[in-house]
């Protein structure tokens, strides 16, 4: 998928997105603002309802009122005698002469005159001292006054005033719709689903695009990694056909020494493109055994020899461990210590200076290759164990290989139980350290 097709992608997924989550937040507010709404309009409705019941209830009770002052023929003022204390209890004050069989019948008779459908409950009151003298409990459906019988009271004593309360009447709530905040809730996870998609989605993509990049780089690399050889042989086999070139055995044994060499570094890498075929298929069996790793070292450094001289290069050898010997597979060991030798000298383009050290260490032998090389970016550094990754020089074909060489050192490693670590600082060098455990 070309870059360009990528990034109209993420911009159309990512508007689209983006609009969900618009439709979302306004379909919240709309929802806020209609749940407002409908609250609003019940708590008009619950005012006007209790103000209703309150107005009714204030009626009856100055009714009563009245009406046991003109029993008693007494012309006291009843202005604001009536008092709500509560939502669901009122006081009247009256301080006058107070039965409770009068005073029940006359709250029922008065209450039912009003459509007063609840039960309720009514105390008598002394106005001097303040505490209840009589108290009952009036079920307004049926005929029921109590089966408590008053006191022995002298009831034409004045100074009394009555309080009404309403035991089954409790204050309004206003109540949220459930439904409403579950389809938030549900709607709210959709989106996060939807965002955790959308973020992976573009994850894998770019993934898959730095995968093709990578071998596309590949393919390139090997294509004019093989186009030289092949090139080279076409040519010394030209000159061979040639016709009068068997009178000359010199020029035939150097352009067949061509041929040869160029066959051999064929073979090579066809040979590395093979290895990583294997290591995705995990096919590679191991062939363990004792094995000295300071004279695969001593190996490693003298066929590296000739490549790193033409570069006007040394390499130095500290081979201080006390135990050297490990079981392991000899080929795939000395390949490991060869290809860290390899890339430290590939990426040390002027006069490289290459270590290789040992020490014993946790059970085990550490070895570390060092150079003077350019060195790894961080980003880089992140990646050099990729398969395919190459650190970039500037000139893609100014470092010749397939980006395999660390990518099989650190399969190889973890495979007998080691471990690989890198330390660089671009334009200081690089250093591999490669820990592996003693048989």
């Amino acid at each position: 998928m070309r870059s360009r097709t990528i990034r109209t992608v993420i911009v159309l997924a990512t508007i689209s997105l983006i609009g969900i989550i618009v439709t979302q937040i306004f379909w919240i507010t709309s929802v806020q603002e209609t749940q407002e709404a409908q609250i609003n309009l019940q708590k008009t409705q619950i005012d006007i309802q209790e103000k209703e019941f309150n107005d009714r209830v204030s009626i009856a009770l100055t009714n009563v009122a009245e009406e046991i002052l003109t029993i008693n023929n007494d012309p006291a003022d009843l202005y604001e005698a009536v008092k709500q204390i509560r939502s669901n209890y009122f006081v009247v004050s009256i301080n006058d002469t107070l039965h409770p069989y009068l005073l029940e019948a006359m709250l029922k008779r008065e209450f039912k005159r009003r459509n007063i459908d609840e039960n309720f409950e009514y105390g008598i009151y002394d106005c001097f001292t303040d505490s209840i003298v009589y108290g009952n409990y009036v079920a307004v459906n049926t005929d029921t006054t109590g089966a408590i019988a008053p006191p022995q009271i002298k009831w034409d004593k004045d100074g009394h005033y009555f309080g009404i309360f309403f035991p089954n009447r409790e204050s309004y709530s206003i109540a949220i719709p459930k439904t409403s905040i579950g389809g938030w809730v549900f709607s709210s996870l959709i989106i996060f689903i939807i965002l955790i998609f959308y973020a992976y989605s573009i994850y894998v993509i770019l993934q898959q695009k730095k995968l093709s990049e990578i071998k596309t780089d590949f393919i390139n690399n090997m294509t004019h990694e093989l186009k030289t050889p092949i090139s080279t042989i076409s040519l010394s086999s030209e000159v061979l056909l040639k016709p009068g070139v068997e009178n000359d055995p010199e020029r035939i044994k150097q352009f067949a020494q061509i041929i040869f060499d160029e066959n051999a570094r064929l073979k090579s890498q066809v040979e590395r493109v093979l290895q990583l075929a294997k290591l995705e298929k995990g096919t590679i069996n191991l062939k363990r055994g004792e094995i000295d790793i300071h004279k695969i070292i001593r190996t490693s450094i003298e066929n590296s020899q000739h490549a790193v001289k033409e570069k006007d290069g040394i390499i130095q050898s500290n081979l201080l461990a006390t135990k050297f010997i490990i079981d392991g597979d000899e080929v795939h060991i000395t390949n490991i210590i060869y290809n860290l030798i390899d890339n430290a000298s590939k990426y040390s383009p002027d006069s490289p200076k290459i270590s290789v050290t040992t020490a014993d260490d946790k059970n085990g032998i550490s070895i570390t290759v060092s150079d003077n090389g350019v060195g790894i970016s961080k980003d880089a550094l992140k990646h050099v164990f990729d398969k395919f990754f190459r650190v970039p020089t500037g000139n893609v074909h100014d470092v010749k290989g397939f980006g395999l060489g660390l990518y099989y050192v650190k399969v190889m490693v973890e495979a007998h139980s080691g471990k690989i670590t890198v330390n660089s600082e671009p334009g200081k060098g690089s250093s591999f350290k490669v820990w592996l455990p003693h048989k």
